[in-house]
């Protein structure tokens, strides 16, 4: 550290920041025992690489601690004020770096950020080595970093501090911080802290920074009521264009396809402490009453729509009790994807098939020429028929007796099964 840095101005977060992975917490995977970080830099080679985790985790800080283990220079720019002037000059300066020429480590924090030509203007130097790249990122680099970046890249998944890493690190700031390590603390309660840090290391000691500034003499007693009154409400970790916001959306669904209520409305309650537009939920609602609950249920297909029109109406924050009447409904429904998978069937069928004729006497006729030619003909107007069925063929030549449509396994569409065999026997093998 710069000891003509201050201090008492110097954050809790950046002087308790580790300088050795030995004081590095978490991510045993990676820098452990016999861990393929910990392993290349003592063999005295890093592969460029992409880390991938939450904020907080550790990211900035094992990027430099792997530059240092390995002696390289190490240079930093952050994805949110740099552009492609920025990375040329840095990889100008590894090229030209005398004995460090080629042997550089270039830190794109929040690499995500960076546009598609931004990206590219990196894949020279990577790829000739001019560079050791290590790039930072929250979102997922599947969707976020190209794919001839990836190629060139190792990616390693970092993950939240367990609840166990956090507590240690709480110790160690108490007890080793040149500022908290002077004044009386006593951890009360840990729960407040631990919910409201979420596994960001960073949150979480700037949390407990915020409480020992609160109180400017004596003991300081950490409880959850504390924590509560200084930070107010914690919002749940969502952002509504990252990673998280396609997570909690997708354990939604699959929750109501899961017929769990509970968990399904515990999502929901995410999204909508999250910020999301209850529209977008209501519009997805929408898709899962006719996908997973089908003719299973067909009233869930008019409550969702119900649900969406209400919810353009209402606004919040009452539209979140039309959105939970509705979650539970769906998720307490029977379930049957047969109509979502009768129609991917179909259209693969058309792929494959082509455009075969339609049958003749399906065909309209609105002109003398076509009545000639026999359209129309032949055609039986089913509700002229014994019991309104008339047992004619619908499907193109080649297709007859193809059965795209199965019922699903349920009261309604077992009813549904019993009625379709009764009229076309075992042609569609009801």
């Amino acid at each position: 550290m710069n000891s003509n840095i201050n201090t008492d101005v110097m954050p809790l977060a950046e002087r308790m920041r580790p300088k050795s992975l030995d004081k590095y917490l978490g991510q045993a995977h990676l820098v452990g025992p016999d861990a393929v970080l910990r392993n290349a830099t003592d063999a005295g080679a890093l592969p460029s690489m992409i880390l991938w985790g939450p904020p907080g985790v550790g990211k900035t800080t094992l990027a430099r601690i792997l530059a240092d283990r390995i002696g390289l220079p190490f240079h930093q720019l952050s994805a949110i004020n740099s552009g492609v002037k920025e990375v040329r000059e840095v990889i100008s300066r590894a090229k030209s770096g005398g004995m460090f020429a080629g042997k550089s480590i270039l830190f794109i924090d929040e690499i995500h950020r960076f546009s598609k030509s931004q990206q590219d203007s990196l894949l020279g130097a990577v790829e000739q080595g001019w560079v050791t790249l290590i790039g930072a990122t929250t979102e997922n680099p599947s969707f976020e970093v190209i794919p001839a970046l990836r190629s060139r890249c190792q990616i390693y998944i970092l993950e939240h501090l367990s609840i166990e890493e956090l507590e240690l690190l709480i110790k160690q700031a108490i007890e080793e911080d040149i500022i908290l390590s002077s004044r009386d603390i006593e951890i009360v309660e840990r729960d407040a802290l631990m919910r409201a840090s979420g596994g960001d290391a960073r949150r979480l000691l700037n949390i407990i920074e915020m409480v020992v500034q609160s109180v400017p003499s004596g003991v300081v007693e950490v409880t959850n009521q504390v924590v509560k009154d200084l930070i107010g409400s914690t919002a749940a970790g969502y952002d509504k264009g990252g990673e998280a916001h396609y997570d909690i959306i997708s354990a939604f669904i699959k929750s109501i396809r899961a017929s769990d209520p509970n968990a399904a409305v515990y999502y929901l309650a995410r999204m909508i402490e999250g910020g999301e537009d209850v529209k977008f939920i209501a519009r997805r609602l929408l898709i899962c009453a006719s996908e997973d609950i089908g003719n299973a249920n067909p009233t869930a297909l008019v409550l969702a729509t119900s649900t969406f029109q209400a919810v353009e109406r209402i606004g919040m924050p009452e539209s979140r009790i039309l959105l939970s009447q509705c979650v539970v409904y769906l998720a307490s429904s029977p379930k049957s994807n047969a109509s979502y998978i009768a129609i991917k069937d179909a259209q693969a069928l058309v792929q494959e098939t082509g455009d075969i004729p339609v049958p003749l006497h399906l065909r309209n006729a609105p002109t003398s020429l076509m009545s000639k030619l026999g359209y129309g003909k032949g055609y039986s107007y089913d509700h002229d028929a014994p019991s309104g069925f008339s047992e004619q063929e619908c499907m193109p030549a080649g297709l007859e007796g193809k059965q795209i449509y199965n019922p699903g396994d349920n009261q309604r569409e077992n009813s549904m099964r019993s009625h379709l065999k009764s009229l076309w026997k075992e042609k569609y093998g009801y």
